[in-house]
């Protein structure tokens, strides 16, 4: 293998993009522990949002999935709580083959955040960890790692505000990846989702970071609650698309199986031991 493409082959998320043959599919990990990431990622996903934000992930929660998942050959992508450099630097020192920084409101926060992501002359990213490398297969060496994290680790923004909204054509050409982030952004623009339903107004919206992500060559990603709704915005031509959260996916399991157990469900086709 050329040695110059040891980090873009190892990341299975970029190598989907690259390729354009099909939208990646991912999963959401909300609930620490090793062995939730290692179920996530043989599940057949693409990808796992390690969800440093709202999850129940913690520093040392997130440097426990990260390895997990990418030593499955699935992308191990964290959502870091805020855009401040120091959230940024401690998620790529896991190991992340992308960092995905909610709440992004203007361009110039989305500038800043691309530069704590970046090794100079780029960006302004410290180098030092002897644990970032080695989620990437063949593992590089530190100077490997040093002068190919900057074109294979993928920089993504959730579009979930107005201001971000507004100013989405921008923001696109800055980074990687725009990624809805449907919740907040409906509330953000006074169309709130309820009971589930996605009004006209937040299905514009969610159109408009389509089209300028496909107008500024960059790829988009959509969070979305079940398999029909990722699959719908999949064939829209969403790049990335979040299919199921853990949290909600065990909850939903549990009660159905009781339910079923109870003679009150439907017993749908599932592994059993």
């Amino acid at each position: 293998m050329d040695a110059s493409s040891k980090m873009l082959r190892a990341n299975r998320l970029k190598q989907i993009f690259l390729e354009g043959k099909r939208p990646a599919m991912g999963l959401w990990q909300m609930l620490p522990g090793a062995n939730v990431s290692r179920i996530l990622a043989r599940s057949g996903a693409d990808f796992v949002m390690v969800d440093a934000e709202h999850g129940n992930i913690d520093d040392s929660a997130m440097h426990e999935a990260v390895p997990a998942i990418a030593g499955l050959g699935v992308s191990p992508i964290v959502r870091t709580p805020d855009f401040q450099p120091w959230m940024v630097k401690r998620a790529l020192d896991s190991g992340a083959h992308g960092i995905l920084v909610p709440l992004i409101r203007t361009v110039e926060e989305v500038e800043r955040f691309v530069a704590s992501a970046k090794f100079p002359p780029q960006g302004q990213r410290g180098f030092g960890s002897p644990i970032a490398m080695q989620t990437f297969q063949p593992e590089p060496t530190f100077t490997e790692y040093l002068q190919q994290a900057n074109e294979s680790i993928l920089t993504m923004v959730q579009i979930e505000t107005k201001g971000a909204l507004e100013s989405v054509d921008q923001i696109a050409t800055l980074v990687d990846v725009v990624f809805v982030g449907p919740f907040d952004l409906g509330n953000s623009i006074g169309h709130p989702i309820t009971n589930g339903k996605i009004g006209q107004e937040l299905d514009d919206a969610i159109t408009k970071v389509l089209k300028a992500a496909l107008a500024a060559g960059k790829k988009s990603g959509i969070f979305c609650t079940s398999g029909e709704q990722a699959k719908h915005y999949a064939d829209a031509g969403f790049h990335m698309v979040s299919v199921a959260t853990d949290y909600t996916a065990l909850a939903a399991t549990v009660v159905r199986a009781l339910a079923v157990a109870r003679g009150q469900g439907k017993q749908d086709k599932a592994a059993t031991y």
